[in-house]
């Protein structure tokens, strides 16, 4: 491990429009899924902070919701959380569409950003199969448009040139002794991923009528121990989440025909939450309908979504 003298530790905020894959970005930093993601804008509701610790340094990362026009209680708050990550970081990484428009909402997001007291590093994301000449001229064009930010293309996706963006966020560390264990890897209560990870396999599965109307809540969750058939014993966790929906018609969407698509959904995520786990797991989906909450405010304060006032 480096000298204590020499450490770095320090908060790294994402941020960026809907979609552009920061929660990707963040997992693959990490080298694990702890935020969940998909195809959809706005999958990530509220601020959700992972930790990696090596011989350098502890870099705690802040995943924050997609910059929006917010047209609900629900939206507010997190545009609220947005800039809350920004003022708490030490390093914003700010990502941007490398085959994306540069559009009025970009500058006016960079006018803030050349305020901003913290290193800013922009990420040109999505490089995936782009040509190299094509890469080099949008970060040529980045760099004249925003000149007070440094300029790092990625596959967050594939994981391209991730080496090279944690050697950029790494010079702008400040000193400083780690802040978490070194075996930690996120602050969120198990759950909350949990009720993450039944939520982005609706997300996955749904119709687009639904998703952007729906919460997971995790009610309960038990450890005990099994007897299996051979007699060996083993541990087992028993898990309640309610899928919450906005809407009468959207619950028998949720259940589907028969059952099929509540069964989907559990079979899906009941895989990823043993891994996360490491333990066998019980999980019991129920849909409940709760109108309009996310205009609720103490909805959306008995849901976790809405935590100062």
């Amino acid at each position: 491990m480096a000298e204590q003298d020499q450490y770095r530790t320090g908060v790294i905020a994402l941020i960026g429009r809907p979609n552009v894959g920061k929660s990707t970005l963040m997992n693959r930093l990490i080298g694990m899924k702890v935020a969940i993601t998909s195809g959809r804008p706005q999958t990530t509701r509220g601020r959700i902070r992972t930790i990696i610790t090596d011989e350098e340094s502890q870099m705690i990362f802040l995943d924050s919701p997609g910059i929006h026009e917010a047209r609900n209680k629900l939206g507010e708050r997190m545009m609220r959380v947005a800039r809350e990550v920004m003022g708490d970081a030490d390093v914003i990484l700010w990502l941007l569409e490398c085959s994306g428009p540069v559009g009025e909402e970009e500058r006016q997001i960079g006018e803030d950003l050349a305020r901003a007291k913290q290193p800013v590093i922009i990420v040109l994301n999505k490089t995936d199969d782009l040509p190299e000449e094509e890469i080099l001229k949008r970060e040529e064009l980045i760099r004249n448009t925003f000149p007070f930010a440094e300029c790092v293309p990625v596959s967050a996706l594939k994981g391209q040139r991730i080496d090279g963006l944690r050697k950029a966020i790494l010079k702008r560390l400040p000193y400083g002794p780690p802040l978490y264990d070194e075996d930690a890897l996120t602050d969120m209560p198990e759950r909350e991923v949990v009720a993450e990870i039944v939520r982005e396999k609706a997300l996955r599965l749904l119709t687009d009528e639904v998703p952007h109307g729906i919460a997971v809540v995790t009610e309960s969750m038990r450890y005990r121990e099994k007897q299996s058939a051979d007699g060996s014993a083993g541990e087992i966790c028993d898990i309640h989440a309610d899928i919450i929906c906005e809407r009468e018609s959207h619950k028998g969407i949720v259940i589907g025909k028969n059952g099929k698509m509540l069964k989907a959904i559990g079979k899906s995520a009941r895989e990823d939450i043993e891994k996360l786990l490491d333990t066998q797991v019980n999980l019991q989906l129920y849909v409940k309908v709760r109108k309009d909450w996310r205009n609720d405010v103490r909805q959306l304060k008995n849901f976790g979504l809405w935590t100062q006032d």
